[in-house]
């Protein structure tokens, strides 16, 4: 469940603008702020299973995004090789690794802007 959240989560900050509002405000009242599935039922006045179908559509719209734009496999696969770049930076001594090391982290800020 916490890696399904996870999952969610991290394709919402990708593709949440992307959503109508409805389903903007329900993803995030149960991804984000933990209310069940009850608790947005009386927020709409719907039912349940009205609030299960917008969240399964919802998710789905997602994957359909990150399926065609591949934005948040991007992003990871980019996170992964400046942390083994990171690692291999911090093994090195001296003025040179400091001066690397303000350079990673000012091209993960630039791309961070540039794909949110």
């Amino acid at each position: 469940m916490l890696e399904r959240t996870n999952r969610v989560n991290t394709l919402f900050d990708f593709y949440g603008a992307l959503l109508t509002d409805k389903q903007q405000s329900i993803l995030s009242l149960y991804y984000q702020d933990n209310f069940s599935l009850g608790e947005i039922a009386a927020e709409f006045e719907v039912s349940r299973q009205a609030v299960y179908e917008h969240l399964k559509r919802a998710e789905q719209a997602l994957e359909d995004y990150e399926g065609k734009l591949g934005l948040a496999g991007q992003f990871a696969r980019r996170r992964s090789a400046a942390n083994e770049l990171e690692a291999l930076i911090k093994r090195r001594q001296g003025e040179d690794s400091r001066r690397m090391l303000e350079l990673l982290s000012r091209l993960l800020t630039i791309e961070v802007k540039e794909e949110s």
